[in-house]
């Protein structure tokens, strides 16, 4: 079992950044593809931003791209999403998501969930 902790979340002003991290304990992220979502009020959880177990290739949602950046730090068992130039309506709950060899791309092919933390984009 894989345990996520997201943190980094908080209220920014239109513009501003914020950096996202998910963390494990206990077990090593090395094997692991990460995935961030994110899910507005009213509406369905979507794709964010994700990174292969091996960092050689990450993929972004076209919403993001560009603002948003995914890395990992595999001695530090941790996954961050740098957001950049964040905009009101990347207001949501975003959850980190991982799964074992393989590229969490989509709800359905992530294994692991964490239980989310709120970004608020605001004036």
């Amino acid at each position: 079992q894989v345990q996520l902790l997201e943190s980094g979340g908080g209220l920014v002003q239109p513009g501003g950044s914020l950096r996202l991290s998910c963390a494990t304990s206990g077990r090593t992220l090395s094997t692991y593809g990460m995935g961030w979502f994110r899910q507005a009020p009213g509406k369905e959880r979507e794709f964010v931003a994700a990174i292969r177990w091996n960092g050689d290739s990450t993929y972004y949602a076209d919403s993001v791209k560009g603002r948003f950046t995914i890395s990992r730090d595999s001695a530090k068992n941790t996954v961050y999403l740098q957001m950049n130039s964040l905009k009101p309506e990347d207001t949501a709950v975003y959850y980190c998501a991982a799964k074992p060899y393989g590229v969490p791309l989509s709800i359905s092919a992530s294994t692991y969930w964490g239980q989310g933390t709120q970004v608020t984009v605001s004036s």
